[in-house]
């Protein structure tokens, strides 16, 4: 099974004043040189394809942060769209192969996330994801999903704190980790260089499943994104944006439906996990310990 390891968001840390308008153009400023298509080709036009440039977006971001974060020591990956529940990113080791037999990474990002939190955090997941790439080259491997001291310690050299919370004082370890921007690091650094070039991120989700409701990037320290150009500080609205409704009931009754179920883990060796409906008492028959319901 290739190895997955995922950003996870934090939501409701705060709330934000400045909507963008729905006409402000662009959703994060910029442009980027498109590729375009062969107009000698069969059955094409000379008109930019928009999947061009909205991967030649990402491809900019990760040559950037390569080069200038990592010493351009990471391979070249595959950059990929994926709309995986709750999820920022994710890196998954060698996922994808060829006739070859040759192996080739994926940074997955996702796409529902563009529209509501500002540019700098859409950088800071892709660079939280290439830190795995990094260990994954250069390092021990981590257990799947888990964020260890080995990845930590390269994030922060890099300029990102890694934080279970989002926030100054959160574990920095751990299967669900976020991060935020360091004050003067070198991934903020980099991040004012790439945003006074011609770069965006052109589109976004409109149909979002969920609201994050808010930000991690320097919610507890003011002055963190100081220097940035506005466009990498600045939510994007949310207007335009189609929040989809809740699946509905396929039952009657009081029959709860698959969304209102809630995780429980137990935090001994096994690792044990069951769902069921919120509020429940469970005890794990292994260790006597409760299993605690995931927020």
């Amino acid at each position: 099974m290739p190895d997955i390891s995922s950003h996870e968001p934090q939501t409701a840390l705060r709330q934000h004043e400045h909507p963008r308008p729905l006409d402000a153009g662009p959703l994060h400023g910029g442009s980027v040189s498109p590729a375009r298509a062969p107009g000698h080709a069969p059955g094409w036009k000379s008109e930019v394809r928009q999947t061009a440039i909205v991967y030649a977006e990402l491809q900019l971001a990760y040559d950037t942060f390569n080069a200038e974060l990592f010493d351009n020591s990471l391979a070249d990956c595959l950059l990929t769209l994926q709309r995986k529940d709750r999820t920022m990113g994710y890196f998954s080791a060698g996922r994808f192969g060829n006739r070859s037999k040759e192996k080739l990474h994926e940074i997955a990002m996702n796409p529902a996330y563009f529209a509501v939190v500002p540019l700098v955090e859409i950088m800071g997941t892709m660079v939280h994801e290439m830190c795995h790439l990094w260990q994954h080259q250069h390092g021990i491997p981590a257990r799947r999903r888990y964020h260890d001291k080995e990845w930590g310690d390269k994030m922060e050299a890099i300029g990102l704190m890694p934080s279970a919370t989002g926030l100054p004082g959160g574990k920095k370890t751990g299967d669900k980790m976020a991060d935020y921007p360091i004050e003067g690091g070198r991934f903020l650094e980099v991040c004012r260089g790439l945003l006074t070039r011609d770069f965006q991120i052109s589109w976004y989700d409109r149909f979002v499943a969920y609201h994050p409701g808010g930000s991690a990037t320097g919610a507890a320290a003011p002055g963190m994104l100081a220097g940035l150009p506005p466009e990498g500080a600045a939510i994007a609205a949310v207007s335009g944006v189609d929040l989809a409704p809740p699946a509905l009931s396929t039952t009657t009754g009081s029959a709860a439906n698959k969304s209102n179920r809630s995780k429980y883990s137990c935090s001994c060796p096994i690792k044990a996990s069951v769902w069921g409906k919120p509020g429940l008492n469970i005890f794990c028959g292994d260790c006597g310990a409760t299993f605690l319901e995931e927020p």
